[in-house]
């Protein structure tokens, strides 16, 4: 029924698919972002279980939608075609991190009553939209990937794991903002269309780069689950595990893992 209504929307040629695929997960960071009008004080447990979730869903969609198909799509070679774009993935993504200096903010807390913005809130801030903005890469790389191998099915399970992702970053980059003293509305809108923007020319590109040759697939296909993975280990995890709330993060990583099954094989 997903697929049908897609196609519908979207057509059939496969970056076309990768471009509605690309607003639908820029449009789901902006409503994560314009969270925080309602959830007007998340608590870090809250943020760190949202959190988690999320890195469940990339986790999953990582082996089922990427590394798995594009194996078993490289045929006899696929193994050693994915295994070297994971590598590459990985590699980009930690140079990526010496070129950003990884910056943790605090997004909980009491918001200040004078609501000025100093330099010292905004260095760091600006740093983390960033970071975030550069992770954010392989995401949309991933999406563009699997619409572009032809395989819609694949494609909407990574756009609907991407998707389900960007709501807690989302989040988590606008309540960094209101807590550095920006507008509640306004910055959180601009965050969210900031950090998640980047993900519709990487859509275009993965899915432009995999119908032009074929034989890229399996390679593109390993690089996006490498980008991915490295944010889940490098980022995601210890961020969530570094405030006591360890457990909660961990059963928001097997409900995400459980719910992004759940999705792969119905869409199958």
């Amino acid at each position: 029924m997903l697929e049908s209504w897609f196609l519908r929307v979207a057509g059939s040629d496969p970056v076309m698919q990768a471009f509605v695929a690309g607003v639908v997960i820029a449009a789901l960071n902006l409503l994560g972002a314009l969270l925080v009008v309602v959830w007007r004080d998340p608590s870090q447990r809250s943020l760190d279980g949202a959190l988690g979730f999320a890195a469940g869903v990339m986790l999953a969609a990582s082996f089922t939608s990427l590394i798995l198909p594009g194996i078993e799509f490289g045929g006899q070679n696929g193994l050693i075609e994915v295994i070297v774009g994971i590598s590459l993935g990985v590699l980009l993504l930690d140079r990526a991190d010496r070129w950003v200096p990884h910056v943790h903010v605090l997004i909980t807390g009491r918001q200040r009553s004078d609501q000025t913005v100093s330099e010292a809130d905004l260095a760091p801030l600006l740093l983390f939209i960033v970071a975030i903005t550069i992770h954010n890469m392989p995401e949309g790389l991933a999406v563009g990937v699997g619409f572009g191998s032809g395989n819609v099915a694949e494609g909407l399970s990574l756009m609907l794991a991407i998707g389900m992702q960007n709501i807690p970053e989302g989040l988590a980059v606008s309540v960094a903002a209101v807590n550095a003293g920006f507008d509640r509305t306004t910055y959180a809108a601009l965050t969210g269309i900031r950090a998640g923007i980047v993900e519709i020319p990487m859509v275009l590109v993965g899915a432009w780069a995999v119908s032009l040759s074929g034989a890229l697939l399996p390679y593109a296909m390993g690089f996006a689950a490498g980008g991915m993975l490295f944010v889940i280990s490098d980022e995601i995890v210890p961020e969530t595990h570094s405030n006591g709330n360890e457990r909660v993060a961990t059963l928001g990583l097997m409900l995400g893992v459980v719910v992004m099954l759940y999705l792969d094989v119905s869409l199958a």
